[in-house]
């Protein structure tokens, strides 16, 4: 009899996101992203000329490392 590993889905999140994207993830409005970035709440990076969130750094911070 052939073993087969059990299957197991996995969410892999992208270390940054659009603004709107991340507001759509979270469930509040883009203005509320836009505002918690301006306060320094929310870290991004900018590309261009887009702002986006980065995830990452955030990821880190809530998990206190």
């Amino acid at each position: 009899m052939k073993k087969t590993a059990p299957k197991i889905a996995a969410s892999i999140t992208p270390p940054v996101m659009t603004t709107e994207k991340f507001a759509d993830l979270t469930g509040v409005t883009h203005q509320t992203v836009v505002g918690l970035i301006k306060k320094g709440h929310l870290p991004s990076i900018k590309i261009g000329r887009r702002r986006w969130v980065n995830v990452a750094a955030f990821t880190r911070e809530l998990l206190g490392e």
